[in-house]
């Protein structure tokens, strides 16, 4: 009986011409539709878009053209920054070139002077030797003249190496004795300046070698002494760790509770 009710009420009241779906301003355009033109309409289920597969076959174009041109922008990206790595790499080839150039025009500069310093220097060392030796023979003609015996005195005072040498008509020598006094006090006071060069530098190289090994002892004992001091903190952690109650490190036995009176008052 249900079924049956279902079924009259469906025809009563849920035809087609009374759904909202239809012409509002031709609400009886259902009933106006002949067998005939109902056959006109498409096959298939009511809503079925019957160009679904020209629309996908659209869907498809559109998105193979949209990959397309995402791949040949993504081609032109990475062709943009191989161009800018080369730009980049090029770039940095011709500064290191540049700075190597500089660098070699700086030690060339650096080598002229060096050179240059070193040709005056010697030209100087020669001019003053020539002017030396000059000076040296004049006095030594000069000497023959006179009979002063105090010159000698005077010629070690006027040649000393650290002094500029002036020679006075008064200060001469005769004999070819003193001459070679004089030439010998002055290598003499060559070398002696030199040896007392040599005495400084070794001075000086086995002060800083002692400064070092003292410096090296320093750093061996002081890591010594870290180590005991490491170790000694070790000792003393390990025993407060062992004399510190139970209950402080978590761990509560039987022997905690003995120690509270449980006698009754």
């Amino acid at each position: 009986s249900m079924e049956k009710d279902t079924v009259s009420y469906r025809q009563q009241y849920q035809q087609p011409w009374c759904r909202r779906e239809y012409d509002l301003n031709d609400p009886e355009r259902c009933k106006k539709t002949s067998p005939a033109d109902a056959q006109m309409m498409p096959p298939g289920l009511v809503g079925e878009d019957p160009h679904c597969k020209d629309r996908v076959q659209r869907q498809r174009v559109q998105l193979r053209g949209w990959l397309i041109q995402q791949q040949n922008e993504q081609a032109t990206e990475r062709q943009r920054q191989r161009l800018e790595e080369q730009q980049y790499n090029q770039y940095r080839l011709d500064m290191d070139n540049h700075a190597v150039q500089l660098q070699s025009i700086e030690m060339e500069r650096r080598k002229a002077a060096a050179v240059a310093t070193k040709d005056y220097n010697l030209a100087m060392v020669r001019t003053f030797q020539f002017q030396f030796f000059f000076f040296l023979s004049q006095a030594v003609k000069l000497l023959s003249l006179t009979d002063n015996k105090n010159a000698l005195v005077d010629l070690r005072r006027i040649f000393h190496p650290s002094h500029y040498f002036y020679l006075s008509k008064h200060n001469f020598m005769v004999s070819s004795t003193q001459e070679r006094e004089i030439f010998d006090w002055t290598f003499r006071t060559a070398v002696n300046k030199n040896n007392e060069e040599e005495r400084y530098d070794r001075v000086r190289i086995h002060s800083a070698r002692t400064a070092l090994l003292i410096e090296r002892q320093q750093a061996k004992l002081n890591k010594q002494l870290q180590r005991q001091l490491d170790s000694t903190n070790l000792k003393l952690a390990e025993t407060h760790k062992q004399l510190t109650p139970d209950i402080a490190r978590g761990r509560i036995d039987e022997s905690f509770f003995s120690k509270f009176n449980t006698s009754s008052r």
